[in-house]
């Protein structure tokens, strides 16, 4: 299987039609359609659903475009650093980030970096911890910015000054905007939006055994979308503080939740990591500006 066939694979998979994936590889129809036939024949399973106007992937499809996708990244990366080892005037440095007002911390310090490194060129995968850390193990990240105490077996890791202070995003007309905090017995019943990694692993801290006494109506990975759905009268988002906009011009407001609950934010790595010279370096100024 070779690295140029699984780029045209891809290339197909994302248009959906053959004349328009061959015209953005640059290379004739004909010669594309035979490339991705002797792929099938390869793995043993066609990929997709052919029509007379499109090629959707059927499930084969579906899981060779993620595999694509991880091998295609670690290439690229792989190629990234070698380029970079005689050029420590720049290079590239990819970190996931859970969302949170904390990463102005890391945008300082990459702010910081630049100013010494201007080549430098930073990429930013947002997620849970979760899929961050799948990354990270994967070695499509160098960096990855979580806000879960991390694993000390598989990484070593710099904690973030400061901490996220949750609360409820309400709409401004709600009876609890009135109060300058709510309690557990002011949101039981209501319907409440949160990540399911908080629902995990945040909000048992705050009340215990009565998890199963609130009402999470749905999740969401991204606290502006959640609060989309407030806005739209659809329940209650539990989220960080700063993170959404609550001027009186948006219609909502944010209120802490009491007792207060914090959550501490980690930069982490793997250990016995090999990086790339900027990757190094950029890790070295992390490591001065967090300890």
């Amino acid at each position: 299987m070779e690295i140029r066939v699984l780029r045209y694979f891809l290339a197909v998979a994302r248009e959906e039609n053959m004349t328009r994936a061959a015209e953005r590889l640059h290379i004739s129809q004909p010669s594309l359609s035979k490339e991705i036939k002797k792929l099938e024949e390869e793995l043993g399973h066609t990929l997709f659903i052919r029509t007379n106007k499109s090629m959707r992937l059927n499930d084969e499809g579906m899981l060779l475009r993620k595999r694509a996708e991880d091998i295609l990244g670690m290439v690229d990366k792989t190629a990234e650093e070698f380029s970079q080892l005689d050029n420590i005037v720049g290079g590239e440095v990819r970190i996931g980030c859970a969302e949170s007002w904390l990463i102005k911390y890391l945008a300082r310090s990459i702010k910081a970096f630049k100013a010494q490194y201007p080549h430098f060129v930073f990429h930013i995968f947002s997620g849970d911890t979760e899929p961050v850390a799948e990354r990270l193990d994967r070695g499509v990240l160098d960096l990855a910015v979580i806000v879960e105490p991390p694993n000390l077996s598989k990484y070593n890791y710099l904690t973030i000054p400061e901490s996220d202070k949750w609360g409820l995003i309400m709409r401004r007309d709600s009876p609890l905007a009135e109060k300058e905090a709510v309690t557990f017995d002011d949101i039981y019943g209501l319907p409440l939006f949160c990540s399911e990694q908080s629902i995990r692993a945040d909000f048992p801290r705050w009340c215990g055994d009565h998890m199963d006494r609130l009402n999470f109506a749905g999740t969401v990975n991204l606290a502006y979308n959640g609060s989309v759905f407030v806005k739209e009268g659809l329940g209650y988002l539990l989220t960080f503080e700063h993170l959404i906009d609550t001027s009186p011009e948006s219609g909502l407001c944010f209120r802490p939740i009491a007792p207060t609950l914090e959550t501490n934010m980690y930069i982490i790595w793997k250990k016995y990591q090999v990086f790339s010279p900027i990757a190094e370096l950029f890790l070295k100024r992390l490591k001065e500006d967090y300890r």
